[in-house]
C-alpha cells in the first residue's frame, strides 16, 4: 500500500530543454551529482539529480509516479527502466512540446485525475528526506486541497514567495518580487484531486492564454506559463492550500551553471 495506507501517486515533470545549462551529453534530470551505493558494489556508482526526488517519493511509501518527457529525451527511461533501482513502478508519458511545467503536468490528466499527487521539480535538490510524508500527512489531517513544502528562500527575486497565516494556510503567493517582506518559497508540494482538475481546466482556460500571449518573461526567462502562477490562481479561486515549513531546509536547482558547480560540492 502506499504512503500512509492511501494510494499515492508520484509526478515528476521531465519535458524541459535545459537551455540554461546547455549543451549536455545527457537530459538534464540525468546529469550526475552525486553517488550511491548499488546493486552490493563494493565502490560507489555515479547518482543522477532526478534520482533524489524519486528517492524521497519512495521513503514516503510512494511506489508508482509517471514521468512526463518530450520525444526525444529517451535516455530517461533507458536508464531508470521500469523502476526497479528504486523499488518504485515507473511509467512514461511522452509528449512533444510543450508550453510550460502545468501544460506538462496537465498532460498526465486521464491517468492521475482521482489520486493523491506527489510533485517535485527533478532539476532541484532539496533536504529533509521524509519531506514528502509530513506533506501527505499534513494533507490527511486538514483535507486541503493542496499542501507546499516551504524553504527559506535564497534570493526572493527567482522564487515564488509564500504568504502563511498562523495555523500554516497560504494566503498569497507572490512569483518572484523585485521587494518583499517574505521568506519562504515552495519547493514541492502534494494535492488532492480538486487541485489536479483545477490545473487541468487553468491550462485550457483563455487566462493561461493570455498568459502565454502576453510572455511571462518577467517571471519565467523563456515566457513559460509556470506551477506558482497556477497556484495563486488557485489560491484567488478559494482552493485551500495549506503547508510544512521546514525553518533549516535547503535547496538547490541545477539549473545554471553556478549552481551545478555547487551541487558538486555539497555533502550528501
Amino acid at each position: 500500500m502506499d504512503s500512509l495506507d492511501r494510494r499515492v501517486i508520484g509526478l515528476v515533470p521531465a519535458a524541459g530543454r535545459g537551455k540554461r545549462i546547455a549543451p549536455l551529453p545527457c537530459s538534464k534530470e540525468l546529469f550526475p551529482v552525486g553517488f550511491q551505493w548499488a546493486n552490493n558494489n563494493s565502490e560507489p556508482r555515479p547518482k543522477v539529480v532526478s534520482h533524489y526526488l524519486l528517492e524521497k517519493f519512495r521513503i514516503a511509501g510512494i511506489t508508482t509516479a509517471y514521468i512526463v518527457l518530450r520525444e526525444g529525451k529517451w535516455d530517461i527511461p533507458a536508464y531508470f527502466r521500469d523502476g526497479t533501482m528504486l523499488d518504485m513502478c515507473l511509467a512514461y508519458i511522452v509528449i512533444t512540446d510543450s508550453c510550460g511545467p502545468p501544460d506538462t503536468l496537465n498532460r498526465a490528466y486521464p491517468f492521475v485525475q482521482n489520486e493523491i499527487i506527489a510533485f517535485g521539480f527533478p532539476d532541484i535538490l532539496f533536504s529533509q528526506d521524509d519531506v514528502f510524508e509530513q506533506l501527505l500527512q499534513k494533507q490527511l489531517s486538514t483535507n486541503a486541497d493542496m499542501v507546499l513544502g516551504l524553504y527559506p528562500a535564497h534570493d526572493h527575486r527567482l522564487m515564488d514567495m509564500v504568504r502563511i497565516d498562523a495555523r500554516g494556510g497560504v494566503t498569497e503567493l507572490v512569483l518572484k518580487p523585485a521587494q518583499t517582506d517574505l521568506h519562504y518559497t515552495w519547493i514541492c508540494a502534494v494535492w488532492a484531486p480538486t487541485f489536479t482538475q483545477f490545473l487541468h481546466d487553468f491550462v485550457l482556460s483563455d487566462e493561461a492564454r493570455q498568459y502565454q500571449r502576453e510572455g511571462g518573461h518577467h517571471i519565467d526567462p523563456q515566457g513559460d506559463l509556470p506551477v506558482g502562477a497556477v497556484i495563486e490562481a488557485a489560491i484567488h479561486r478559494g482552493i485551500r492550500v495549506d503547508s510544512v515549513t521546514f525553518p533549516e531546509g535547503t535547496y538547490i536547482d541545477i539549473g545554471t551553471p553556478e549552481n551545478l558547480a555547487k551541487a558538486f560540492r555539497m555533502d550528501r
